[in-house]
């Protein structure tokens, strides 16, 4: 079993839910994007604990920040006062995936002849509340169709949204990411299941085998 499958039950994009205390910023911010590095650890581990109702293992953290198996980009305000102009104020963590390994193979048109073909899986999106409806997450999903788009093997995003987060739901449709599933508790958090949404993007020529209503009522 691949090493992060114990995380796969419990990823969901943005959060919605827990304030970070950070004051809004006085004048707008210069936001810019770079790859998550070892230097952000603390701060990465601590932005999680904030956003996310589960706690996510050490060997997560240092697989993002050393690049481990995992892609990653931060967003900084570079007009940040006081030492705090290459803080991290958002992230998206994902990683490569075989398209034939994956759980979207059903709704994913392929080669199976080519087992070199690839998916992206977003793990974790998140940006500190005093910096949201700034436009940095949907900043942030475009790093990753960029990079995914300039994998010639790979065909598509996908990711998994808890089926209460209206914001994360919201975000993903305006990126035209595709509803194909809804998946009867697929996470347990604080010993409670919860309903999934399953999203896909296509990129390079990846589409699905079916019409957006088969997907969605599995006909």
């Amino acid at each position: 079993m691949c090493k992060f499958s114990k995380y796969i039950k419990y990823l969901q994009g943005i959060d919605r839910t827990i304030p970070m205390v950070n004051p809004k910023p006085s004048c707008r911010p210069t936001i810019s994007y770079r790859p998550i590095q070892p230097s952000d650890l603390e701060i990465l581990e601590q932005i999680h604990a904030d956003l996310f109702p589960i706690r996510y293992e050490a060997e997560f953290f240092q697989n993002v920040v050393n690049g481990h198996d995992i892609v990653s980009w931060a967003a900084v305000d570079r007009s940040r006062p006081n030492g705090q102009s290459d803080e991290l104020i958002g992230f998206v963590t994902a990683r490569i995936v075989l398209a034939k390994e994956s759980e979207i193979g059903d709704v994913l048109s392929y080669e199976p002849s080519k087992s070199d073909q690839t998916l992206i899986y977003i793990l974790t999106l998140g940006v500190v509340e005093s910096f949201r409806n700034l436009g940095i997450a949907s900043a942030l999903i475009r790093e990753v169709i960029k990079y995914a788009s300039s994998i010639p093997t790979c065909r598509g995003i996908y990711l998994h949204v808890i089926s209460y987060n209206n914001a994360a739901i919201h975000l993903y449709k305006k990126m035209s990411f595709m509803c194909v599933r809804r998946l009867q508790g697929f996470y347990l958090i604080n010993g409670q299941h919860y309903d999934s949404y399953l999203f896909v993007y296509y990129v390079n020529g990846g589409r699905s085998p079916c019409s957006p209503l088969e997907l969605v009522t599995g006909t």
